[in-house]
């Protein structure tokens, strides 16, 4: 009776990679663009040791943030809805308000984590973010 040999490979862990730092530049680009591309290196799609269950030691840092295009039919009608848990706590805040009170940074913010799954990782993906002015 003969036997198959069977290969294992060693699977990868966050440990044994390297940290890459990726630069994103915002200037004249749209906000989903540039929070799309962000996302997609958060999440490790541009790493090839790329695994849906670990977090890839990757760093994002995406500069000229002031410099993001955005129209003015987008910063008067987008509103962002939160719940504050209470009876009649859903609060509204447009773009606009946000921009005037936190910076456009938060704005970016915002949208790459809207772009991340929930999950117990999405903290830990969040933290790699690094948004400059």
């Amino acid at each position: 009776m003969t036997t198959i040999a069977q290969r294992v490979s060693k699977q990868r862990t966050a440990r044994d990679l390297e940290t890459q730092v990726y630069t994103v530049d915002a200037a004249g680009r749209t906000l989903g663009r540039v929070a799309s591309e962000a996302a997609s290196i958060l999440l490790g799609k541009k790493s090839t040791s790329y695994v849906q269950n670990a977090v890839i030691p990757t760093e994002v840092t995406i500069i000229n943030a002031k410099k993001l295009f955005l129209p003015e039919r987008r910063i008067d009608g987008k509103t962002y809805v939160r719940y504050t848990g209470y009876p009649g706590g859903l609060r509204e805040a447009s773009m606009a308000q946000i921009i005037e009170k936190k910076g456009i940074s938060e704005v970016l913010y915002k949208a790459v984590d809207g772009m991340i799954p929930r999950n117990k990782l999405r903290k830990d993906r969040m933290k790699r973010l690094t948004i400059t002015d």
